[in-house]
């Protein structure tokens, strides 16, 4: 169950980690940010990102095998990777309707599959 605990929370901290990052660039796209000093969007980021670091942490303590867990570290680096690189997509296809995804994107994506995939072969 690690392993299921570790995805899931992996996958909710990508989620805030791609709102802090990228997400003050919609609030700035609406207007709703363009007067803010920039350390005002630091620190708007920064209160996001402490929900990705509450998710994040447990996610590499449940699934790092020297604390129980299912995975080695390059394993949990690289399934981070992968996550973090689908929900980005996700996330950029909805909040930046005009980013599409190209077929080296898909080609890139599909090698961060094999990349996960190699990274588990014994």
């Amino acid at each position: 169950m690690n392993g299921l605990y570790t995805i899931i929370l992996l996958i909710l901290s990508n989620v805030f980690m791609t709102l802090a990052w990228y997400g003050h660039l919609k609030l700035s796209e609406t207007g709703v940010s363009n007067n803010w000093p920039l350390l005002g969007v630091i620190l708007f980021s920064w209160m996001i990102a402490f929900f990705e670091y509450c998710c994040q942490v447990p996610a590499n303590r449940l699934g790092f095998e020297g604390n129980g867990g299912p995975f080695t570290l390059v394993q949990l680096k690289v399934i981070q990777e992968c996550i973090s690189l689908g929900v980005f997509a996700v996330i950029a296809n909805i909040m930046f309707q005009g980013q599409n995804l190209h077929w080296n994107h898909i080609l890139a994506f599909f090698l961060i599959i094999c990349a996960v995939y190699l990274v588990f072969m014994k």
